[in-house]
């Protein structure tokens, strides 16, 4: 079948002007026992299917199939893509980025009280009953798959505080489409999951760890098991995961004096170690001056190790990679403060509750529960999701604005 290629590019590429991908055609939908007003596409979800599925000659090349197209970027700057084809233009913002990753996260409980987390009190948790059941996780995922995101993360909370954790994994594993089943943990429950967890078909684990020292640990998570933690890591190198990635929260007068201590682990272990700048969020009485910048965590560990060197990465990578020669592992840092990556992003959001976040700093969210249970169909789910991706901004606000801007706990966004 042939592809009308110009009507493609519209579809996908075109959207960074409403004008261009959507007729300005206003519609009243009801979900969820409220009225939301939305943009509806011009070409209906039937025919973006049909597109979708036809590659032309000139686009294939017949030992891969992989697809090249050329992104035309505000201002005329043009970009290369790869691979594009099977990412509908539902998740493309009108800044050319392709949403392909998305979070869910399957709890808002957790065993620990991490200071950058949640508040020391706790906080306000959803009604069970408003939580989205395993059932709908597996609905809104399999959408999402098929429309082309090809990897998930899980997260919390903390995602094994679940007890059907495994049995959505299993499922999560049958989609087609989908390449990567991540899992951000605490680590605490991980050691005796792990054998059910490699065989339900977990690719990549991140473990979060705040100190090497276990009275700081204590201090900084309000709970004991930081050798629970450990060996966990260890359990998990053990089973051949490969790196094992190792989160660490970087908070000046905490933890910053351990950073060289955190690049050793990479020396003879397969670790990944992040190191994370502090952000604010409701709840964690962050201030600027608890926040240790990515440049001022480089300098401190190039005097230790001055021939660091940068190791290549995906556009899309949250982290900037680092390795020290002859190490093992390797060290990133995730600036989401001081260097934003917003250009890149290609990350979506679920809450535990059901709430499509595109940004992790907006305090923008839509219901995808809600209209679920109100008998959405799969098509007008797509143009809600479609109509919060092209709502997504250029990037977040800067530190100090968001760190008076109301938006949830990190707890119940989903680490």
């Amino acid at each position: 079948m042939a592809l009308n290629c110009s009507r493609l590019g519209r579809l996908i590429f075109g959207v960074h002007t409403s004008t261009e991908a959507c007729s300005k055609r206003a519609v009243q939908q009801s979900c969820g026992g409220y009225r939301v007003g939305r943009w509806y596409c011009s070409v209906t979800h039937e025919e973006k299917r049909l597109e979708q599925g036809c590659v032309s000659d000139s686009t294939v090349t017949p030992a891969t199939s992989a697809q090249v197209q050329e992104l035309v970027l505000p201002g005329g700057r043009r970009q290369v893509l790869k691979d594009v084809l099977p990412l509908s233009a539902f998740l493309t913002d009108t800044f050319g980025r392709r949403h392909n990753y998305l979070r869910i996260s399957l709890t808002e409980k957790c065993n620990l009280r991490c200071q950058y987390c949640m508040p020391e009190e706790g906080v306000k948790l959803t009604p069970r009953s408003q939580l989205l059941t395993a059932e709908e996780v597996l609905t809104v995922a399999r959408l999402f798959v098929r429309e082309g995101v090809t990897k998930i993360r899980l997260t919390g909370g903390e995602p094994f505080i679940r007890p059907d954790v495994l049995h959505i994994i299993t499922e999560l594993r049958k989609l087609e489409g989908l390449k990567t089943i991540a899992v951000t943990t605490n680590g605490m429950n991980l050691a005796r999951l792990l054998p059910g967890l490699k065989k339900a078909g977990v690719d990549l684990l991140n473990i979060s760890l705040d100190s090497l020292v276990p009275t700081k640990f204590e201090f900084i998570v309000r709970r004991k098991g930081f050798h629970k933690v450990m060996e966990s890591i260890e359990k998990a190198i053990e089973m051949g995961y490969n790196p094992v990635k190792v989160n660490c929260v970087v908070m000046r007068g905490l933890n910053e004096d351990e950073l060289l201590d955190f690049v050793a682990l990479t020396e003879r272990k397969p670790l990944d170690v992040r190191f994370i700048e502090y952000m604010p969020f409701d709840g964690n009485r962050w201030n600027f001056k608890k926040m240790v910048s990515y440049q001022e965590m480089l300098d401190c560990i190039k005097q230790k190790w001055p021939n660091l060197e940068p190791v290549p990465g995906e556009e899309t990578d949250t982290a900037k990679a680092f390795r020290v020669p002859g190490f093992q592992g390797q060290l990133g840092f995730i600036t989401s403060m001081s260097d934003h990556f917003c250009g890149s992003c290609n990350r979506l959001r679920i809450t535990a509750d059901g709430n499509l976040k595109v940004c992790l700093f907006g305090n923008s969210e839509v219901s995808l529960r809600d209209c679920l249970r109100s008998g959405a169909s799969e098509e007008e789910l797509l143009d809600i999701i479609g109509a919060a991706v092209r709502r997504k901004k250029k990037q977040h606000a800067g530190m100090f604005n968001i760190s008076q801007m109301k938006n949830r706990p990190m707890i119940l966004i989903g680490g």
